[in-house]
């Protein structure tokens, strides 16, 4: 359990950016690498919100590890502006805000990573793999429209083709499972510039709101990869009452 108030998350956000947060609410978002499954989509779920917390007189400022070039590539593929996004070269804020950094049960950053993917040191990571699959009736759609389906080469997420399917307004099977398998190719593709950071390859993410009186009003850390969000089926879900 962490006991971190809302004063300490801002001062530490101000501490390591040089610079003041506004005095309305703030929701800030820690994310690993850029290279991360969970970043690419957390950040996917949270476009569709943008204007929602724009309208809601809440600032997101989101922060990952990684460079410009990492920025650049991932900026371009989610279409997430670039003024949410800080990066940094170092964990050194997540472990201020007792993020968890993922399991060090080797000095082999890859075999951790590869163990989290099999569930070791990461709760409810097999679970949500099968979700990816099988669907979920307590989800919606991840992407009503066409214009918001990402491509990426001979893959897209097109809702006609899943409408064969199921037709209905939840997350088809496959479906999620399909955009996982677009995010890694990305990745893969662009190994050396989302992961340049190899001790950070198993790095949690955690989200913060608080308001303007320093009030933490939400707070969540992953603890496991696909857990950026208590809530998997409704990623967002949090945002709801102030939103």
């Amino acid at each position: 359990m962490n006991h971190l108030d809302g004063k300490f998350i801002v001062k530490s956000f101000e501490k390591q950016f040089s610079r003041k947060f506004s005095g309305r609410r703030n929701l800030f978002i820690v994310l690993g690498l850029l290279g991360d499954f969970d970043s690419f989509e957390y950040v996917q779920s949270l476009i569709r919100y943008l204007d929602k917390i724009n309208r809601a007189g809440i600032d997101l400022f989101i922060v990952a590890i990684g460079d410009i070039h990492s920025k650049n590539n991932f900026c371009r593929y989610t279409k997430l502006p670039k003024q949410y996004l800080k990066v940094v070269g170092q964990p050194y804020l997540h472990d201020s805000l007792l993020v968890y950094p993922g399991l060090k049960f080797s000095s082999i950053p890859i075999l951790n990573l590869i163990l989290m993917c099999m569930g070791l040191g990461s709760p409810g990571t097999l679970s949500e793999v099968l979700r990816g699959y099988i669907g979920d009736n307590k989800s919606n759609k991840i992407f009503s429209v066409t214009s918001d389906s990402p491509k990426f080469r001979f893959l897209s997420l097109d809702d006609k083709l899943f409408d064969l399917i199921n037709s209905s307004n939840i997350q088809r099977p496959f479906k999620l499972a399909t955009l996982r398998l677009m995010n890694m190719i990305e990745v893969l593709s662009n190994w050396n510039v989302y992961m340049n950071n190899a001790d950070s390859l198993t790095q949690r993410s955690a989200t913060f709101l608080i308001d303007s009186n320093y009030n933490l009003l939400y707070s969540y850390y992953s603890k496991g990869l696909l857990g950026y969000s208590e809530n998997m089926s409704n990623p967002l879900e949090f945002l709801d009452i102030f939103i």
